[in-house]
């Protein structure tokens, strides 16, 4: 997060929300008390994410929400200059770094937020881990993201 703001990209950008049919709603209620939440098939045991009506595995529509620990490995990672929406234009030219996360206590699925920390650092394939919480209390609708930073 940057000096001038508690947060770590810009104001301005979409509020991210649940689809229409409300599919990610757990995802998402989760991250506000600070829980990151995952599908599991009751069926086969199978964690997954992204959400889907349907098990990737076993094909079962038979799928809970559970809570998952915050650590995982960097599978992949971007750093990303060029600004995808008008609100990103403010950090003049600053990267920010995207990372795909594995999370391998919960069949190795994967999940993509922003790496904290200095917008230059190394960034290195492997490298262990933690969610950060970020709360947008004062947005309308509130709203919180899932960041990592290397541990």
């Amino acid at each position: 997060m940057t000096q001038e703001s508690k947060y770590y990209l810009p104001e301005g950008l979409p509020a991210p929300v649940p689809e229409s049919d409300n599919l990610s709603a757990p995802y998402w209620e989760g991250l506000k008390t600070e829980k990151l939440m995952v599908q599991k098939c009751q069926g086969c045991g199978q964690h997954q994410f992204g959400p889907e009506w349907i098990c990737h595995n076993c094909n079962s529509f038979d799928l809970d929400w559970v809570e998952v620990e915050g650590k995982g490995r960097i599978y992949s990672w971007e750093r990303a200059w060029h600004p995808v929406h008008p609100a990103l234009k403010a950090l003049e030219g600053e990267p920010y770094i995207t990372v795909l996360v594995e999370l391998p206590h919960a069949d190795n699925i994967r999940m993509i937020g922003n790496l904290l920390g200095d917008r230059h650092q190394d960034v290195v394939i492997g490298s262990e881990v933690e969610v950060v919480f970020e709360h947008h209390t004062d947005n309308d609708p509130p709203y919180s993201l899932a960041h990592w930073k290397v541990v």
